[in-house]
């Protein structure tokens, strides 16, 4: 996602940073590579005008006062314009003091809606709660029944019946209370376009549940079509928040970068691919940081504390700390990773990470032959790779189907990989229990997977440790914020 304005964005920083001081001509051409940057990533002209004016008189300032380093500044101008025009604020969900709360999902068909409420229920299963997910389209052939498809996946109830979605919906509300079901999402109908008799109905239905939040998915696909939709919503209904599906097939953006700006109304999620898990909180901060190359450590560490097993991490923790992470370790990590999603996009998020990585299409094969060379190694070469030597390697090659200097690249990057996760280890400090270890734990992995650029066929290297270490949250051990 991202990935064209990412591109222009990285161009108009580094023909800057060889610069001592920035002159009113450099704010000139920098703000003309801006703008075609957000025009060709698809965001809205009205839109692209104001943030090009509001970088204008910030780098115009600067300019005037001789600041030095012009790349950082212009980075932290453009960084602070792009979480602005993404909602500025993590929009934060808050619940009814007299239960379920209710959450009503708004779209037009085809925009992932069901699939979105399906997520959504997923998410709140994860913040301790007890979803009911209610079927309200009954016009869209199977669409019931495609909700309770997707939530026997999540082991979520879903209440439906046939007739007036009107009345369902209601009903299900007397449901969830009955049922002591303390959220409720309510799926309602979409059209092809907009048109009077859906929206009488979602306002139909709004009024019989009184929701806390209504939230309207849009195909962020869709581009500028996505961004007139919300304002017809919104005209309509008293829209609390968007819900982004697809962002992981938009390499534009202008969807996300355009509908705060427009409607006022902020992004609360976004689904960043098909499986149900593939679904998280909006933080613009956050996003700002992936646009602008400075990566998304946060992000990077919630999921991994999701996807690791918490004895495996808290191992692991204890490994970094003692400097005693093998290679057995490290085809665990591979293991534990493979959870989180596609590896490209997890990549993307590290800052420092080579260019040609981010966004890569790295699969499950893509690792094969890294899991084969360890698997041909003793136990003896896993614990002590440096004793791996001529006869040794072509031994492992023979039999992983590799060349020894595919063993030599493999050897050399994880005795890297290795000195820097003890880097992290002697600048975590502290316990290795319960959630500081379990975080480290899954830094662990990530610090591994930082270290396969080479080993996946790419240039090689690592992330910049001062830069990983920046991504970090203050107070390593706590949970973030």
């Amino acid at each position: 996602m991202f990935e064209n304005l990412s591109s222009r964005l990285d161009g108009v920083v580094k023909r800057l940073r060889g610069k001592g001081r920035l002159t009113e001509a450099d704010v000139d051409e920098m703000l003309r590579e801006i703008r075609t940057a957000l025009l060709e990533a698809d965001v809205n002209v009205g839109v692209t005008r104001e943030v090009v004016a509001r970088i204008r008189e910030q780098a115009v300032g600067m300019a005037r006062s001789q600041a030095l380093d012009p790349g950082q500044q212009v980075v932290k101008i453009v960084n602070g314009e792009l979480t602005r025009i993404l909602g500025g604020e993590t929009l934060k969900i808050t619940y009814a003091s007299r239960p379920p709360t209710v959450v009503l999902m708004a779209g037009l068909q085809g925009s992932g809606k069901t699939t979105a409420a399906a997520k959504l229920a997923r998410w709140f299963k994860a913040q301790g709660r007890n979803p009911l997910l209610v079927g309200a389209d009954l016009q869209r052939p199977a669409a019931v029944e495609q909700l309770r498809t997707l939530a026997s996946r999540i082991d979520v109830p879903v209440f439906s019946e046939p007739g007036d979605p009107v009345l369902t919906s209601a009903r299900g509300l007397a449901e969830a209370r009955r049922l002591g079901r303390d959220v409720l999402i309510v799926d309602t109908a979409g059209r092809l376009a907009i048109d009077a008799e859906m929206m009488e109905q979602v306002r139909l239905i709004s009024g019989a549940v009184s929701p806390n939040y209504t939230f309207l998915v849009i195909d962020a696909m869709t581009g500028q079509d996505a961004v007139n939709t919300a304002v017809a919503f919104n005209d309509t209904l008293a829209l609390d928040g968007v819900i982004l599906s697809k962002l992981d097939g938009d390499a534009r953006g202008g969807a996300a970068l355009s509908v705060k700006e427009v409607i006022g109304k902020p992004i609360a999620f976004a689904s960043t691919g098909e499986k149900l898990d593939a679904f998280e909180q909006f933080h613009p901060d956050r996003m700002a940081g992936r646009i602008l190359g400075m990566g998304d450590m946060l992000t990077l560490i919630e999921q991994a504390e999701q996807a690791f097993e918490k004895d495996q991490a808290e191992e692991a923790a204890a490994k970094l700390m003692e400097g005693q992470f093998t290679l057995d370790d490290f085809l665990e990590q591979m293991q534990q990773l493979k959870k989180m999603g596609p590896l490209g996009g997890i990549l993307g998020m590290m800052p420092g990470m080579p260019k040609e990585l981010k966004g890569a299409k790295i699969d499950d094969d893509d690792l094969k032959p890294i899991e084969a060379i360890i698997r041909s190694m003793t136990p003896l070469e896993r614990a002590e790779p440096q004793i791996i030597n001529g006869s040794r390697r072509n031994r492992i090659a023979l039999g992983s189907g590799t060349t020894p200097s595919d063993i030599n690249r493999l050897v050399k990057q994880f005795t890297e990989m290795q000195k820097m996760m003890k880097r992290f280890g002697m600048a975590a400090g502290g316990g290795k229990k319960g959630k500081k270890g379990k975080r480290r734990g899954a830094l662990a992995g990530l610090g591994g997977l930082g270290g396969l650029g080479g080993g996946l066929g790419g240039p090689g290297g690592f992330p910049d440790l001062d830069q990983l270490a920046a991504g970090l949250p203050d107070g390593f051990g706590e949970p973030p914020r």
